[in-house]
Formats: structure tokens, sequence, C-alpha cells
């Protein structure tokens, strides 16, 4: 069964294998503070009105995130996640996506704008990466093996208020 882990999964599909860059691999160590930037609300490119990735800032040793992806104005998938620093310093994101068991990655790369983590036993996928890009938008994949071919599906992301504005008259 294909896991999409938190991110939107609705929005769109790259059938290209991205590699990730130099500085990226280099850096496998962090703290959960380097992954502020990943702190918001986002709301898919061209995604249906509702379809949003929520991430808190990190305290506590956790970031929380969540996800709704909706079609035809209908909540068809939601996720819960988790990115954890363990006591000896690892970083993990976990994800909790609706109907599926959850899945844990250990992170394997980390720069100022982007971060990977990686679990190679998982079916699909075996990478999750988000990348905030110059224009402050977010770009999150997935990247693995299926059935031999190497894919990547990528969700384009734009900032968005966490809490909007109420509708036009309303106070």
């Amino acid at each position: 069964m294909t896991r999409h882990a938190g991110l939107l999964p609705i929005l769109g599909l790259m059938a290209s294998f991205t590699a990730c860059s130099p500085e990226v691999q280099a850096r496998e160590e962090g703290t959960l503070v380097d992954l502020s930037w990943l702190s918001g609300c986002w709301a898919g490119v061209d995604g249906e009105t509702g379809s949003v990735e929520h991430w808190m800032t990190p305290a506590g040793g956790v970031m929380l995130g969540m996800s709704r992806t909706v079609r035809n104005s209908r909540t068809v998938a939601y996720e819960y996640m988790q990115i954890r620093q363990s006591d000896d310093g690892r970083i993990e994101y976990t994800a909790m996506p609706s109907g599926q068991p959850a899945a844990s990655f250990a992170m394997v790369g980390l720069s100022d704008s982007e971060v990977i983590f990686e679990n190679l036993d998982h079916d699909f996928p075996q990478r999750i990466i988000y990348r905030l890009k110059k224009d402050g938008n977010l770009e999150a994949s997935i990247e693995g093996d299926v059935d031999g071919q190497a894919r990547t599906v990528a969700f384009p992301m734009r900032s968005i208020p966490c809490r909007p504005p109420p509708p036009d008259g309303d106070e």
C-alpha cells in the first residue's frame, strides 16, 4: 500500500528522481530549532481550498504537524506528523496517515532550507524531503522505488495565514 506521509497526495506528480545537494548530504546533525523554517501553515499551490499542511514551532523536543487533503469539497485524507529529537540527539520524522500504520524516517540530511528523512525499509516513500524555496514557498517531496523504478512525487506549497481573516462583512 502506498503511503504519502502527510504531503497532500492529490496535488500532483513528478515522475523524476531528484538527487540531494552535496551540502545537505554532508550535514546529518542538528536540532529541532534548525527546522523552525518549516513551522507555519502551507497550502498546495494547485490544491483545493482546505488542502493544507500545518507545522507547530519546535517545543519540548518535538514539532507537531497535520495535513488534510480535500477533493470535491470533502476531506479524503488526513495525517498527523511529528518530528522528534531523541535524548541522543537524533531527529526522526513519524507519519501517521489516515487508515494506515505509522512509519518513521531518520533525518539523513539538513541545511538551512532543506531537510531529508529516510527509511529504506519502507514501501513508498523511502525519502521525505522539505525544501524552503528562495521565494518563501515550500516544496515537499516523497521519493523511492516503486516496482524497481525511481519515483518522485512533488508537492509545491505556499505560505498561508494560520488563521485566515473572516469573510467580508463578518467581524
